[in-house]
């Protein structure tokens, strides 16, 4: 039988697909989470994770073992999650910020779905800049914020990973680029890149705007920009490229700007944060009911 800090370990890392995210997201050592899944792969005889320098993936097997062990899970955390409710009420009010317009579409759903489960829980949303989403959870104007990941905060806790887009290079609709199909991260040597503003967590800002190349070929550091439609107003007058997520095509079209896509680039991921010591019992059944809305199988044709 699985122990649960072994299946805990196992699915958080077919989410992540990271052992420092995972790490974080469990609040332990990642050489703890290393040592579980080797212990657990020994146990069941075969590779869970497909492992290189670069990338884990999961195996055949660990895919199956995903699939037929995370609904299961659900329901053992919504059953626990119902009778935390019963005990302490889910009542007042939760304040949710997100970033960009994207992020609210799966917002509005999400809040519908909780007020749903949760009548007596009223749910407030507002829209915040990337630059204010850390200071409005620090001062409490919010509870919870929809944004891009990752932000690896001492403070803050990451939910789990709700939205993955392809990865975009912006590029001035005149550059070389914009009539390529794709570009891959050496290319960034070869262009400058604009950057977030120094206030955000590093980690993110490493994120879209790396120094060098997965070669070591160094990236020029661009200006900086503190929104998304200030920093296409900078690509589209030449200043440099930006790293984006695939839904600024269709958010954020524009005749000055192309987007192409990076071929060996990690997707961009969007999850829920919150403050580590406010993960309050109207926040995890929020987060519960947003990973259900992107869970749910999509209709058919």
């Amino acid at each position: 039988m699985l122990e649960r800090h072994e299946l805990e370990a196992f699915l958080t890392l077919a989410e992540e697909l990271h052992f420092g995210r995972t790490a974080e997201r469990l609040h332990i050592s990642t050489a703890r989470v290393s040592q579980t899944i080797a212990k657990l792969e020994r146990r069941i005889g075969v590779s869970l994770f497909h492992r290189t320098s670069r990338r884990v993936e999961l195996s055949p097997v660990g895919r199956q073992l995903y699939e037929e062990t995370r609904p299961a899970w659900d329901r053992i955390a919504h059953a626990f999650a119902r009778a935390v409710d019963t005990g302490r009420g889910l009542t007042g009010l939760l304040r949710v910020a997100f970033d960009g317009p994207a992020a609210s579409q799966l917002l509005l759903a999400t809040a519908q779905a909780f007020r749903s489960r949760h009548p007596d829980c009223d749910v407030q949303l507002r829209e915040a800049r990337l630059t204010e989403v850390l200071p409005w959870l620090r001062n409490g104007e919010v509870d919870t914020a929809l944004t891009c990941r990752p932000i690896r905060e001492k403070d803050v806790v990451m939910g789990p990973v709700l939205v993955r887009e392809a990865r975009m290079l912006a590029v001035p609709a005149g550059h070389p680029f914009a009539r390529r199909e794709a570009v891959s991260l050496e290319d960034l040597a070869r262009v400058t890149d604009l950057q977030l503003p120094e206030t955000l967590p590093h980690s993110l800002r490493d994120d879209r705007a790396p120094r060098r190349t997965p070669d070591g070929q160094p990236i020029a550091q661009g200006l900086s920009a503190a929104t998304l439609t200030e920093m296409l107003t900078l690509v589209g007058a030449g200043e440099g490229v930006a790293t984006v997520g695939a839904h600024a095509r269709r958010y954020f079209a524009r005749p000055d700007v192309s987007y192409v896509p990076i071929e060996d680039a990690a997707p961009v991921e969007w999850g829920l944060v919150w403050l580590a010591d406010g993960a309050t019992a109207r926040i995890q059944a929020f987060s519960q009911a947003a990973l259900s809305m992107v869970q749910e199988p999509s209709p058919s044709p």
